[in-house]
């Protein structure tokens, strides 16, 4: 499955897969070939004239000891990205297909750390997201000194917005909404991205709370826009409902693509995310 890079042409193999409908482009890099430069990564993910995602994934030799790979995430803007919950678990489901990882449990290194891996079976994984980062110094929030459940920012004479935030390795603004399905997503999601109160622009997430153990959510993220599933927006709506006392500990959230379970046991623990993966097909990228 390794790229080959000739004098006249760069030749990638790949796997196109999805977590949740969050789907991406699988690349192992592994050999030592760099990973795509921002113009060919958005190429890649051009649905029209590539082949299409929301994001790259490109898996590559592990960075700490005791991980089986390690791998990076490209936006389908060609931006970078820290932290990818659907991709973690494509990768993961990547790797056990490889042969790279076996056993239930196992590890693997992200942009931003080590994630601990726990296959439940019918291609399904767990994956640790780590312990959430409040203060706004962390997310990075402008504007507020402390923590806070609810922020309230004027964007313009027009436009007042009240969210709560959270770094899940990446930052997000959550939105508690009546109604996920009608909520403004493609207003206030740019609107939010393009504000000075995120410096790094943020993913933007509206939630519905459906029950104490259910909620329905959208994400406008960014560098690519409103996507089927966000895994770390999902531990991020349900961290900040968590603390506002709207949601319990463990609880299911329903994105456009399928469902995720958040699990939190604490607020000094460790998010833990299932869900699903799935393999669309597997091609070769001639550039």
């Amino acid at each position: 499955m390794s790229a080959r890079v000739s004098a006249s042409e760069q030749r990638l193999p790949f796997s196109k897969m999805h977590g949740a409908g969050n789907d991406f482009v699988v690349l192992d890099l592994r050999d030592g070939t760099p990973p795509p430069a921002p113009r060919l990564a958005a190429r890649l993910a051009d649905r029209h004239t590539g082949v299409g995602c929301d994001q790259i994934l490109t898996i590559e030799p592990p960075r700490s000891a005791g991980a089986v790979a390690s791998y990076r995430i490209w936006n389908s803007d060609g931006s970078s990205s820290q932290q990818c919950g659907n991709g973690a678990r494509c990768v993961a489901d990547w790797l056990v297909r490889a042969g790279v990882a076996s056993g239930d449990r196992f590890r693997v290194d992200s942009p931003l750390t080590t994630h601990e891996v726990q296959a439940l079976g019918d291609r399904r994984y767990a994956i640790a997201m780590g312990v959430p980062e409040f203060q706004p110094a962390r997310i990075p929030l402008a504007g507020f000194a402390q923590a806070q459940l609810e922020y309230d920012v004027t964007l313009n004479e027009d436009l007042r917005l009240r969210f709560g935030a959270v770094s899940m390795g990446n930052p997000h603004a959550v939105i508690e909404v009546p109604a996920a399905a009608s909520a403004p997503v493609l207003h206030y999601g740019p609107a939010l991205q393009q504000s000075a109160s995120f410096p790094e622009s943020v993913n933007v997430g509206f939630a519905e709370v459906i029950a104490r153990d259910h909620i329905r959510l959208r994400v406008f993220e960014r560098g690519v826009g409103e996507t089927l599933a966000c895994g770390s927006g999902a531990c991020a709506a349900a961290v900040v409902l968590i603390k506002r006392g709207r949601i319990d500990r463990d609880v299911t959230v329903s994105l456009p693509g399928g469902d995720l379970r958040i699990q939190w046991p604490a607020d000094d623990a460790q998010v833990i995310m299932s869900g699903p993966t799935a393999l669309v097909f597997e091609g070769e990228w001639k550039a």
